[in-house]
């Protein structure tokens, strides 16, 4: 997916462009299909459609989301997000994979197949994300999938939370494929803490296997939250994006440097929201600067999105921060 250009490029622009994945069937907001729906095709008529990645749908549930898209995916009469840059484009779609592969491949080639069809609605599953069974061996079982893989998809592999990540990161290098990292859920314990992380992005960044993250990311700096949306819910620190994304470019500018790791811990760490500070052409974050290009590139070719069952929140904090 090739997102939609920020209105005026600077550096906080670089780092968000299309860094959002709606997840919003997912907990904890865990809303119907069509609402969701309902939800994305809105995103992308709004203002911070540029900030806006895939879709992100079981792929059991693919038939639902045909039913419930019906008048809203693009065709060629202009219908599903009039009069936006994203009006004509196929709504990007992230498929989670909940079944056997072979099975969910077939699935995800049919539905391509039948939304390349413009009077049918334009859409494209053009990525998909594969947890790794705790049980089976990470490698054997990054290899194993890869094989029954096609071009037409980009895979992710979820791997296994607390494993050692030299087996499987090894298997994704040099592959078509990416990692994807769990940053957090709706219990405290479902957070990995900051060294784990910074742990994670280095060893992305030195093989040169991109990734995306995936729950518990829904404000720009690590901070405390209710983790869902039910009262009297249990509370936690959750992971920032600004935190992990500008960590990661920072692993990937310096990605052939030895260490760094206690570094990016501490920017992980981080809670003050003062402590990044944005200027047009860079971000800086103590003595660590990244420029635009520094920024786009690490974007553009390693740490790609992460998933998020709330856009407006992302937004609504970035606007109180002034960073867009």
């Amino acid at each position: 997916m090739t997102p939609v250009p920020a209105p005026d490029l600077t550096a906080a622009h670089a780092l968000l462009q299309g860094l959002i994945d709606y997840a919003g069937l997912f907990p904890p907001a865990k809303l119907g299909m069509a609402e969701s729906a309902r939800n994305y095709a809105a995103y992308l008529r709004s203002p911070e459609s540029w900030m806006l990645g895939r879709f992100i749908c079981p792929v059991s549930r693919l038939e639902e989301f045909r039913a419930a898209t019906v008048g809203l995916l693009p065709t060629p009469s202009g219908n599903g997000a009039p009069g936006t840059p994203h009006s004509d484009s196929p709504w990007p779609i992230s498929a989670v994979i909940d079944g056997d592969l072979d099975e969910n491949l077939d699935a995800i080639f049919a539905f391509n197949a039948e939304h390349a069809i413009p009077a049918r609605g334009l859409a494209v599953i053009d990525a998909a994300e594969i947890k790794i069974p705790p049980e089976k061996p990470a490698a054997a079982f990054i290899d194993e999938s890869l094989d029954l893989m096609s071009e037409e998809v980009y895979p992710f592999f979820e791997l296994p939370p607390g494993g050692d990540l030299r087996g499987p990161i090894a298997a994704l290098s040099g592959a078509d494929a990416g990692a994807k990292l769990r940053t957090g859920g709706i219990t405290p314990d479902a957070f990995p803490p900051a060294p784990t992380v910074a742990g994670f992005l280095l060893a992305c960044a030195a093989a040169d296997v991109p990734f995306k993250a995936t729950a518990g990311l829904h404000h720009p700096i690590r901070s405390e939250h209710p983790l869902t949306y039910e009262p009297g819910c249990p509370r936690g620190t959750m992971h920032g994006f600004v935190n992990v994304f500008f960590a990661a470019a920072l692993a990937h500018a310096h990605r052939h440097e030895r260490g760094g790791e206690q570094t990016l811990a501490r920017i992980l760490s981080e809670t003050d929201p003062r402590a990044f500070r944005f200027e047009p052409g860079s971000i800086t974050w103590n003595e660590h600067a990244l420029d635009i290009s520094q920024l786009g590139i690490a974007r553009e070719t390693f740490a790609l999105s992460f998933g998020s069952c709330s856009f407006t929140e992302p937004v609504q904090d970035l606007r109180a921060l002034g960073v867009v």
